[in-house]
């Protein structure tokens, strides 16, 4: 059976990705040893919660190095919510550097009249490339579950998989870049279309 390191490094709820990874058909292994997440045939990156946390986190566990290894092996790698904000170079929100695997910046919404932040609840996804494995069987706007107050600005516009609109911002909802793929919704939380993105991951793997 395909096994999937998913990343523990205490940000987040990881029992809810490793059932819709289960339910995908792979066997999901919580992990923050180095050598599970070397050997894994993917890599899952959760998260939730703040992004300078999330990078001492994975600092203070020595996981930093080992989680840019695997993505320069090739091996397929998704980032999840925060598991995308901090596989960029920094954030508005903090002061540390994330992995700096995707050149660009995490920035904040910008306040508006009548928009509320954090953008939560459920969004239709805007697919840019449209074709990627990671869409399959879905449909042209899919519903997808969102919590954030900061999205991704990618210096390469190339990276871009999916955006999303919130009020008048348009704003980067997925990237997807050879073997890396994140997204910054929830498809743990995101009913039959978040099964199918995971669903997609784990085939993707197995090819």
């Amino acid at each position: 059976m395909t096994k999937i390191a998913v990343i523990d490094y205490d940000m987040g709820n990881l029992h809810s990705a490793c059932k819709g990874l289960e339910k995908a058909g792979a066997n999901p292994i919580i992990t923050d040893s180095p050598q599970v997440i070397a050997q894994a045939d993917g890599v899952v990156l959760p998260g939730v919660g703040s992004f300078d946390p999330a990078m001492q986190h994975l600092q203070q566990r020595d996981l930093v190095t080992p989680i840019q290894n695997f993505v320069k092996s090739g091996k397929p790698f998704l980032g999840i919510c925060l598991g995308l904000q901090i596989l960029f170079e920094s954030s508005e929100e903090g002061k540390e550097s994330g992995l700096g695997i995707i050149k660009g910046q995490v920035k904040r919404f910008q306040s508006e009249p009548d928009l509320t932040i954090p953008h939560m609840g459920w969004n239709n996804l805007d697919l840019i490339q449209a074709n990627h494995p990671l869409w399959q069987n879905l449909p042209v706007s899919p519903y997808v579950y969102f919590v954030h107050s900061y999205f991704v600005s990618p210096r390469d516009s190339q990276v871009i998989a999916a955006q999303v609109t919130h009020g008048s911002q348009t704003v980067t909802a997925a990237i997807a870049f050879e073997n890396i793929m994140a997204v910054q919704f929830h498809p743990e939380k995101s009913s039959d279309y978040g099964l199918q993105i995971l669903t997609n991951f784990v085939d993707f793997v197995k090819k």
